[in-house]
């Protein structure tokens, strides 16, 4: 169930604003194996992309490392760290109809089921950075005709971007489009700066 009740508590993107007063007492990490665990297999899966080559002269061994490393980051991310960290899940279900429906829930709420501000960021910082730098090289492997290479960068793109666009649908609510939600704050921005030059004039 999507929550959208705007009175509760959310944990926001950078939790940039949390009240510094409870600020402090939600700096400890509550969950050091989901945290480690969350960054350990997509930082992984970089590395092996970027040093293979060195270290093996066999590409279908470090294609299979790469693509069971960001296996592993999507159903962790995905199932594990998600609902832990940032207490936030997507899924696909079919109903009875054979129909899929996606499901993305944000679970607000008081005391531990609340995130903490180190695990938030580590959280979005990791689901962020990574697929970017998936992008990244996928545009080098392109321009340096590196064609081998394409599956395995396309399989980053996909694997981890499909965990970024499922939290951040789970974040900004299933109901409301990427789009809408930039047109929303355009809107709102230029509506305080009109309002501000009739108060001056």
């Amino acid at each position: 169930m999507l929550t959208d009740d705007n009175n509760d508590e959310d944990v926001s993107l950078f939790d940039a604003e949390e009240d510094s007063g409870k600020r402090s007492k939600k700096t400890k990490i509550r969950h050091p194996v989901a945290s480690f665990f969350h960054l350990f297999f997509r930082v992984s899966a970089i590395i092996v992309y970027l040093l293979c080559e060195i270290f093996s002269s066999s590409f279908i061994a470090c294609m299979v490392t790469i693509i069971l490393l960001l296996s592993c980051d999507f159903w962790t991310v995905k199932n594990i760290t998600g609902r832990l960290l940032v207490s936030l899940r997507w899924w696909n279900q079919v109903d009875d109809d054979g129909q899929n429906h996606w499901v993305f829930e944000s679970r607000k709420g008081t005391g531990k089921q609340q995130a903490a501000d180190s695990e938030s960021r580590i959280f979005w910082i990791g689901l962020i950075v990574c697929p970017v730098l998936w992008v990244v090289f996928a545009f080098s492997t392109l321009f340096s005709f590196k064609i081998k290479w394409v599956p395995v960068v396309v399989m980053g793109v996909a694997l981890q971007g499909a965990n970024l666009y499922g939290y951040v649908r789970c974040k900004v609510g299933s109901r409301t489009s990427l789009k809408n939600m930039a047109t929303n704050y355009f809107g709102r921005q230029f509506l305080k700066q009109a309002l501000s030059k009739e108060e001056e004039s």
